[in-house]
């Protein structure tokens, strides 16, 4: 088996490469991809911190120093929810929705550039087999987490 042949290899190199693109382009606003990531989640109505970490496939350890400091440089602060004391809603601060604006435009125009060499049904099928490597991959974990039980 060639390795580059594996779906393993093709997503694990894609993941990479945009990851060093966006952290390059990230660079030129004085944040890094995850900070430009988060800033992208957070809708106008503020989002509950527990919910960021798993659409970032981060620990909460880790989402907890990201937020802090987006905190501290200003991107982002948090109210407690009115509902419920235990929740922590995450918000953008007008610096933060600067940045999501610079941010969401470089995915659109990476997006727009991708448009441009592959046709929508093959960006489709795409969608429609990442999404099942996923549900493969969460399948798997499942699976595993059972047998430590």
């Amino acid at each position: 088996m060639n390795i580059e042949h594996t779906v393993d290899y093709q997503v694990r190199a894609t993941l990479f490469s945009m990851a060093r693109m966006y952290n390059l382009k990230a660079q030129e606003y004085g944040i890094t991809q995850g900070i430009g990531y988060v800033l992208i989640i957070i809708p106008r109505e503020g989002i509950p911190a527990t919910s960021i970490a798993p659409i970032m496939g981060m620990g909460s350890s880790s989402l907890s120093r990201l937020l802090k400091g987006m905190e501290k440089n200003g991107y982002i602060f948090r109210k407690t929810s009115k509902k419920d004391k235990r929740v922590s809603n995450v918000f953008l601060t007008q610096e933060g929705v600067k940045l999501r604006r610079k941010t969401k435009n470089l995915v659109v125009k990476f997006n727009e550039r991708i448009a441009e060499k592959i046709a929508p049904e093959e960006l489709l099928i795409f969608n429609k087999v990442s999404s099942e490597i996923r549900n493969q991959i969460d399948n798997d974990i499942k699976s595993h987490l059972k047998k430590d039980k």
